[in-house]
């Protein structure tokens, strides 16, 4: 599987490298055209480079003046494991992503409203973390079982003279809350770990989805509050993973626990013509109204590795996580934008260690774009991940030792590293060679081979390709 997959990734950049040479050859494609393909059609695109700007019948710019835009985003990857972790070998990954839009005003005359959606057809064997490295961190944000899913599907609503929208609909939190736009250049930028793995199914983000509302007040061209309601479990209930428990994202549950989750936003300096430099910073929390297992204790008081114990964690209500975002430009060329130059950015979130399997989790790192004059559209970017497993888990780990005397490890955190190169071939089209250390996979959890060892710690290098039209 991985041997055809580098092969299908080989092919696809043979042709885009062909298409790229019939693009220049042409030079009398109407580029205003790309102005009016607005909504969701990506920024940069390869279209640009294609004869007649990929769109040689017109019918994508005719339709956008209408307010239907569509774009698609083609993500694929492959990653190998050089040692440690749960097995030495490779895996090819690929994410083709469709995403539709519709503006009710331009189509119907109905201003303010608008349609959006995305599907997801996901290919390769389920990614890096599930069968090289046995991780909690994110290694690849596109990593997902096989299939064809859908994301998104909602209506917005705009009010208060654009101040303000409600969007109702099959929604995801990650692309809005708890985000980084400085992190997002890096292959583990992702919904972190901390409520990943403390909200059931781990929450609204990618790869699943589910029903909910989101509102949005700009309270000031550089404030915003946001607030979202969710069914809490977009899978449902199961001891299997929870994509399979939910393989089309089309469960459209409404009757769990909900999940609830707020963020007050600050920009500086984000304007084209702003010369300081620019960052942002976000504060949020969220809560979860279910119910969750005590980590250590059954409902007698006793330790669940006891042999005394009922076998049966002592349940406690809700969940509860706070945070903070930053992102901070640290040097803006003359003439650059927001995402030009040097910049930094940092997350982290905390949980309580009774019911939060990570109870606190650290992100940063840095990026530098633009700085070679050579390649002005080249980015380079240095990040780490760090995961506190829960004490409460911690003590168990003990308990399990006293109890049964085998020399099992105590789980202590998760700390990985990400080395990342995006070198722009064309417009819409960049190739990111990558690098990544983990150490303590999984927060230094037992080896499947070797249940009384750790598993060992990882090196996994890779290159992936995003393809936007």
């Amino acid at each position: 599987m991985a041997r055809r997959g580098w092969g299908l990734f080989a092919a696809g950049a043979a042709l885009l490298a062909a298409s790229h040479s019939l693009a220049q050859q042409d030079t009398e494609a109407p580029l205003a055209d790309l102005d009016a393909q607005k909504g969701v059609a990506p920024r940069l695109s390869i279209a640009s480079s294609l004869p007649y700007n990929g769109d040689p019948f017109g019918t994508r710019a005719w339709l956008a003046r209408h307010g239907v835009t569509f774009g698609f985003v083609y993500t694929t990857e492959g990653l190998a494991n050089l040692r440690g972790g749960i097995n030495r070998a490779a895996v090819f990954g690929g994410k083709f992503e469709a995403l539709f839009g519709i503006d009710f005003g331009k189509l119907a005359g109905w201003d303010g409203l608008t349609l959006f959606s995305n599907i997801f057809y996901l290919q390769g064997d389920g990614g890096p973390g599930r069968n090289l490295v046995g991780n909690l961190n994110t290694i690849s944000n596109i990593e997902a079982l096989r299939t064809i899913r859908l994301s998104e599907l909602w209506l917005q609503q705009t009010f208060l003279g654009g101040m303000a929208s409600i969007r109702a609909g099959q929604l995801v939190v990650d692309t809005e809350f708890l985000f980084s736009q400085y992190f997002s250049f890096f292959l583990s930028s992702d919904w972190p770990t901390n409520p990943a793995v403390n909200i059931p199914s781990g929450g609204a983000a990618y790869p699943l989805s589910t029903p909910g509302l989101r509102l949005k007040v700009d309270l000031t061209p550089q404030t915003t509050f946001l607030l979202s309601v969710l069914n809490g479990d977009p899978a449902g209930p199961g001891l299997n993973d929870p994509e399979l428990r939910n393989r089309y994202g089309l469960n459209f549950r409404v009757n769990d626990p909900p999940f609830v989750i707020s963020e007050f936003q600050y920009r500086y300096n984000q304007d084209a013509n702003s010369t300081g430099l620019a960052g942002g910073i976000r504060l949020g929390g969220w809560h979860h109204f279910g119910t969750f297992d005590d980590l250590r204790f059954d409902t007698a008081g006793h330790s669940l590795a006891s042999p005394l114990s009922t076998g049966i964690a002592r349940r406690l209500r809700g969940n509860d996580g706070i945070y903070a975002v930053i992102d901070q430009q640290l040097y803006r060329p003359p003439g650059g934008d927001v995402n030009s130059g040097v910049a930094m950015f940092s997350r982290a979130v905390y949980s309580p260690s009774d019911r939060s399997l990570n109870d606190f989790y650290l992100d940063a790192g840095i990026i530098f774009a633009g700085m070679l004059p050579s390649r002005p559209a080249d980015v380079f970017g240095a990040s780490f991940l760090y995961s506190h497993m829960s004490d409460r888990a911690r003590g168990l780990d003990r308990d399990t030792r006293l109890f049964t005397g085998l020399p099992a490890p105590l789980r202590d955190y998760e700390l990985s590293f990400e080395f990342t190169y995006g070198a722009a071939i064309v417009p819409g089209w960049t190739i990111y060679p990558t690098a990544h250390l983990i150490f303590h996979p999984g927060g230094n959890v037992p080896d499947p081979r070797s249940p009384t060892e750790p598993i060992r710690n990882a090196v996994v290098i890779g290159v992936r390709s995003v393809v936007q039209y």
